[in-house]
């Protein structure tokens, strides 16, 4: 589907239509994993992911080479957020230690921890669906964050979404990578259930 000139093939059969899609969402996992690995450019490189797979839907040509411009400029700001979220993973790795020190209320700080981290997961892949050249990622979080709390159902189906990911590196480490573009996948069919949230 790579390169496919605009406009949807004739004949092409539904069943065809959506393996070519899953197909495709595999190897842009594969993208999003070679762009992720500096690890602060993560967040930039699920936004450059889902906006090919977004080109891919609407019948779009898209290579190589729209994602990574897409993904040089979603970097520009998009290393903060990668810096944010690795503070936020750094905060949660404390408070699991305080969790284990057996201090009071202890066990409370680290539930509320990992459902915030969960929720921060959540939000920042629906920001990166959203996000397009030009936008703040500041603006995009904060939307996000929003549709995060109202959507709950969307929320979870995002963070059953994300446990594919180590489930696959412990079943084969290889299948990590194309794991992280069936993420995208389920992320931008996520968003699109609920467009007016």
């Amino acid at each position: 589907m790579t390169g496919r000139q605009e406009g949807a093939p004739r004949g092409e059969s539904g069943f065809m239509r959506g393996f070519g899609v899953f197909a495709e969402s595999l190897l842009t996992g594969v993208w999003i994993a070679l762009a992720a690995l500096p690890l602060l450019t993560l967040p930039a490189a699920f936004a450059a992911g889902t906006a090919h797979l977004r080109r891919v839907l609407a019948h779009e040509v898209s290579t190589w080479r729209e994602f990574t411009a897409d993904l040089r400029a979603a970097a520009r700001r998009g290393w903060l957020v990668g810096v944010a979220g690795w503070g936020a993973a750094w905060l949660l790795y404390a408070d699991l230690v305080v969790v284990r020190a057996g201090l009071p209320g202890g066990s409370f700080a680290g539930t509320v921890g990992v459902l915030t981290m969960l929720g921060l997961l959540a939000a920042g892949l629906r920001a990166a669906v959203h996000w397009r050249p030009g936008a703040s990622w500041r603006a995009l979080l904060r939307d996000a964050a929003r549709r995060t709390v109202r959507d709950p159902a969307g929320s979870l189906l995002l963070i059953c979404g994300l446990a594919v990911v180590p489930v696959s590196a412990w079943f084969a480490a290889p299948l990590a990578a194309p794991a992280l573009g069936v993420v995208a996948a389920a992320a931008l069919a996520v968003e699109r259930r609920h467009p007016a949230r």
